[in-house]
Parts: structure tokens; C-alpha cells; sequence
């Protein structure tokens, strides 16, 4: 769990992330986010949709700037963070693709408040109360173990070729790695997160 200062931001609004790994109660946390439990005012993402750190955090940053300007499109700050990595303006589409389901098995939790009793030592003590999984560094390094390439693609519509494909064609070899594939495919992502509903 760490706790995450965003540029530009008010200083009272603070967010706090973790990556819960192996998660064995996610039909519980599921119910207890759609029963609108205050308790669990967070925003639960099914990780396997999650390509970086980066990501997260610009859809939080999105969805902050959307709260501060009285511009929320869902019920608050949490939900919005979910319907912020979406690529259109469908809000139910949005939930189903990057919020947790029921089989979900890894999840990154967001918490924002302005609340200065919320603190990092009480939001960790809830989730690890309450969630029956391994509790992960917010890292690039652990979200793109939790992601699944293929499913992302589809969520965007990009691909399957991309920077691995090109540097393959180039040089005769698959030499193009992951970690290409990865910053090339976040490009698109935030491209396609930052254009949503501009048109």
C-alpha cells in the first residue's frame, strides 16, 4: 500500500493503491461495492485489464479533475477512476471491463480522500481485513504480471502486431521484448483514454 501525491492537485486530496494478488473473496467485495456499502468506497479494477502504473494513475488524475469541476458522470470519485479507463462513454461497459467480477483474481484498490482521518495505516488495516488475498506493491513490475495482453487489446481494439512485430520484421528476430510491446500498447491506451468523449 502506498500513499500517492498527484501534480496539480489539491494536497488535501490524497490516493492510496495497493495490488491484492490471489484474491479469494471477490464475489464478497463485488456485493458489498454494488449494495453501495460506504465501507468500501473504493475503486476495485480487475488488473488483468491493466497494462502500467501510468494508466491507473491517469485515469485517477482524470477522474479527480472530473470531481473538482463538479463534472462526475458516475455516483463518485471511485466509480469514476473505473469508468475513466474506459475507451467510450459507455458507464455499464466500463464497470463489466475493468471493475472486479466475481472470478477476478488479481485487483488494484484505490482509495481517494480528503479526509485527514483516513490515513494510510487505516485504509491498509480495512483492505487487509477484508480482502483474502497477497497484498502487492502499486509497481509496473507486479500490475504487468497481473495483466492480460490479449484481453487488453480487445478492450481497445488495438492489434496484436504493434513494436514486437516491427522489431521482429527489422532485424529477423523476436527482439522487439515485452517491455516494447508494453509501452507501445500504453501509448494507444492513454491516447484512446484521453480522447474519450472529445468528439
Amino acid at each position: 500500500m502506498q500513499q500517492i501525491a498527484l501534480a496539480h492537485m489539491p494536497p488535501e486530496l490524497v490516493v492510496y493503491a495497493a495490488v491484492f494478488t490471489n484474491v479469494d473473496n471477490a464475489a464478497f467485495l463485488r456485493e458489498r461495492l454494488l449494495a453501495g456499502d460506504t465501507a468500501f468506497e473504493y475503486a476495485l479494477l480487475d488488473a488483468a485489464t491493466v497494462i502500467s502504473r501510468k494508466q491507473v494513475l491517469a485515469a485517477t488524475f482524470r477522474a479527480l479533475n472530473d470531481y473538482l469541476d463538479d463534472r462526475l458522470k458516475s455516483r463518485n470519485i471511485h466509480s469514476e477512476i473505473v469508468f475513466a479507463l474506459s475507451p467510450n462513454n459507455n458507464i455499464g461497459e466500463a464497470f463489466r471491463r475493468f471493475g472486479i467480477q466475481e472470478d477476478t483474481k488479481n485487483m488494484i484498490v484505490l482509495k481517494v480522500s480528503a479526509n485527514p482521518s483516513i490515513t494510510l495505516d487505516s485504509v491498509r488495516t480495512h483492505l487487509t481485513s477484508s480482502i483474502k488475498g497477497e497484498e502487492m506493491p502499486f509497481e509496473d513490475a507486479v500490475v504487468q504480471q497481473c495483466s492480460d495482453l490479449a484481453r487488453i487489446r480487445k478492450i481497445y481494439k488495438l492489434n496484436a502486431g504493434g513494436a514486437s512485430t516491427r522489431a521482429k520484421a527489422a532485424n529477423g528476430n523476436d527482439q522487439g521484448g515485452n517491455g516494447v510491446e508494453v509501452a507501445d500498447l500504453e501509448h494507444q491506451i492513454l491516447g484512446f483514454m484521453a480522447l474519450r468523449g472529445a468528439a
